[in-house]
């Protein structure tokens, strides 16, 4: 078992906070090759509000293993699972906080469940899911 395992618990909470921007989306574009229209202009989101032009998922989705890989647990892991359903559209120029919260684990497997939600600066939940992740063992001596 690992000794980071130990260190967890069921109902830790870890969040980390991101304003995406033109630049982060332009480098996603050209890293995915998804040049999709919706990532370079305005147009009406999924309420018919026109608004700014729309972050890729992928990119919400970094934020949340960020939070994985810096937070919690903050240590090599590789990620099993992941399930997330985007609520609302994410837009260039919002600020988005994932918070991710333990709500399992498999100390037999090394196994950690984590709930997801991601939400805007109006407090708007915009991605919600779950991720399953496996901690590595330590390589320290």
């Amino acid at each position: 078992m690992s000794v980071i395992i130990e260190r967890l618990f069921i109902g830790q909470i870890a969040r980390l906070k991101r304003t995406f921007n033109e630049s982060d989306v332009k480098l996603c574009n050209e890293l995915t090759g998804d040049f999709s229209p919706v990532y370079q202009e305005a147009k009406n989101d999924w309420k018919g509000i026109s608004s700014k032009p729309l972050v890729p998922g992928l990119l919400t989705e970094g934020l949340i293993t960020q939070v994985i890989s810096q937070k919690l647990p903050g240590t090599a892991c590789v990620l099993l699972q992941k399930e997330v359903v985007y609520y609302l559209p994410v837009h260039v120029g919002d600020e988005i906080t994932a918070e991710l919260e333990i709500i399992d684990i498999n100390h037999e497997r090394n196994w950690v469940t984590q709930k997801v939600s991601c939400f805007n600066q109006f407090g708007n939940e915009v991605v919600k899911g779950q991720v399953v992740i496996l901690i590595l063992p330590s390589h320290s001596s």
